[in-house]
């Protein structure tokens, strides 16, 4: 073989080679940040498969269970005894709805973690709590349970309030923009992934019952510890290295990082038109962004899409999946509810392939439209005859992939979508305050508006779906391939008051002019 010939496969071989060490660095950079995801998933779906358990050690840690062995045979509790003190269920509710309350204060904190040191060293300062939640959790068997557990969670809720801004941030910064939609979309991916690895191994021949529940709580905090690991050979951001802090060099060094050897300067003038237009525009804080007239439209869409999400109805599949199976006549119900993550899982990968395509409002609409049929098929199902029963359990495996088609993923990144640099802080931290505040309000009244409607609890949500779908159908653009500036075009349309212009643009000078903006 000529030694020219020879020369140039080995330059070929060493560019493929390189080719592939940047995709790997792209790719590990993904999948680090997504382990945040994970862990929320996971702390999502931890406290559920264990209650009965949890409930036991409350009561004995709080004097109150010999009351309840001293009625039954020699004081042996057995596995299906459920303490009834009203003391337990008070702190059994707390650890349940303390997650969201701790998620509901930390959204406020992801623009100012993120823009503190980085996004890499954001997302590793936050560690800090998820292993010191998964900690206190895990030794709580050896202390007080009931004040360890509360306290992991409202720990473990700070985290995941600001994983869930900082993840979906680091992840749309660095991805192509081709395919940012489907990057975007893995943050659900991950969270889902995660509920479903908590409710395998929170079976009961696993860590699921007395001797090792401790454990499967301290797992919380488990990929936290190799995600710091990871991080430390992640780079970061190449937008905030160049936008933020002005380093052109090392946001260099970072986009040959992520995409290889090349011409960055392409990269480099389009951070840079962006960078500008950002000097223009205020950065605006929460209270500014709630009382413009400018922004109202955006961030009313913002608002909607993550109370779509919420009140859908997804989070009481998920709390009480395991129950309604049992009132359908499955035997197994615990494997059902299993095989309902799987679906999640399935359903959130189609996503992902679809959102770039479809696009995002296509997929919310059809998702949120067959969620609500699928909410009136399970009521019908569980209402009127036995045999009707399948016709629920076919529904509530609909239910769940038609929500992880859109209304899942998409509000995540939508909100990033439709502001521009400046208000998007200050809406990403309202949008994730709404979402974390409607996880609450489900979590912790759904168990009520069961009580108080039966089997037709579900209408209530085929209604809020129904509802929800005319709205994304009437008032939410498509922003799959659209420019900030086009898809700003489409509100100002949208708002359609000529007679207001005038005092949006006086509007728009006082913001950029103040210094409290």
């Amino acid at each position: 073989m000529p030694k020219g010939f020879r020369k140039i496969n080995l330059i070929q071989m060493e560019n493929r080679f390189l080719y592939c060490i940047d995709r790997c660095t792209l790719a590990l950079a993904v999948f680090t940040a997504a382990l945040g995801s994970l862990q929320m998933g996971y702390s999502l779906g931890v406290i559920n498969a264990p209650q009965k358990v949890i409930e036991r050690h409350y009561a004995r840690s709080l004097g109150v269970y010999n009351e309840e062995l001293a009625r039954r045979e020699g004081g042996n509790a057995t596995e299906h005894e459920e303490p009834t003190d009203a003391s337990v269920v008070m702190y059994w509710s707390l650890s349940v709805a303390i997650f969201a309350i701790g998620g509901m204060v930390s959204s406020f904190l992801v623009s100012f973690v993120s823009d503190f040191r980085g996004r890499i060293k954001g997302m590793l300062y936050i560690n800090v709590l998820a292993i010191t939640a998964g900690l206190l959790m895990g030794l709580s068997k050896l202390g007080t349970p009931y004040l360890m557990v509360i306290a992991g969670r409202a720990i473990m809720g700070l985290y995941c309030g600001l994983s869930s801004g900082l993840v979906p941030l680091y992840i749309g910064e660095i991805s192509p923009v081709k395919y940012r939609g489907a990057m975007g979309a893995l943050h659900q991916l991950a969270i889902v992934i995660g509920i479903l690895i908590s409710q395998v191994i929170g079976l009961d021949f696993l860590l699921g019952n007395d001797d090792m529940w401790h454990v499967l709580l301290g797992l919380s905090g488990a990929p936290a510890i190799l995600q710091s690991l990871l991080l430390l050979v992640c780079p970061e951001s190449p937008r905030f290295l160049y936008i933020k802090q002005g380093k052109v060099e090392e946001a260099c060094k970072s986009l040959k990082r992520l995409k290889g050897d090349y011409d960055t300067s392409k990269d480099i003038a389009e951070m840079q038109a962006e960078k500008e237009e950002a000097m223009k525009e205020a950065q605006m804080s929460i209270l500014r962004l709630l009382r413009s007239s400018v922004y109202r439209q955006q961030l009313f869409v913002a608002l909607m899409m993550h109370l779509s999400q919420q009140f859908s109805g997804i989070n009481a599949i998920f709390y009480y999946s395991t129950s309604i199976f049992q009132s359908a006549g499955v035997g197994q119900p615990v494997y059902a509810t299993i095989g309902v993550g799987v679906i999640n899982i399935i359903f959130t990968l189609v996503s992902v392939i679809l959102v770039d395509r479809a696009g995002r409002r296509t997929l919310t609409i059809v998702g949120l439209g067959g969620m609500c049929c699928c909410a009136v098929a399970m009521t019908v199902g569980l209402d009127v005859y036995l045999w009707m029963s399948y016709l629920s359990l076919a529904a509530i495996f609909l239910f769940v992939s038609f929500f992880e088609i859109g209304p899942g993923p998409i509000p995540w990144f939508i909100v990033a979508e439709i502001f521009s640099q400046g208000p998007r802080p200050a809406a990403i931290a309202l949008a994730g305050c709404c979402n974390w505040t409607c996880n609450f309000i489900i979590g912790m009244f759904f168990p009520y508006l069961e009580g108080l409607c039966g089997s037709y609890v579900f209408i209530v949500f085929a209604v809020l779906l129904f509802g929800f779908t005319v709205f994304i159908y009437l008032r939410v653009p498509e922003t799959k391939g659209k420019t900030f500036e086009e898809i700003a075009a489409v509100f100002h349309r949208k708002r359609g008051a000529p007679s207001s212009k005038p005092q949006e643009e006086a509007e728009m000078v006082q913001l950029k002019s103040s210094t409290e903006a």
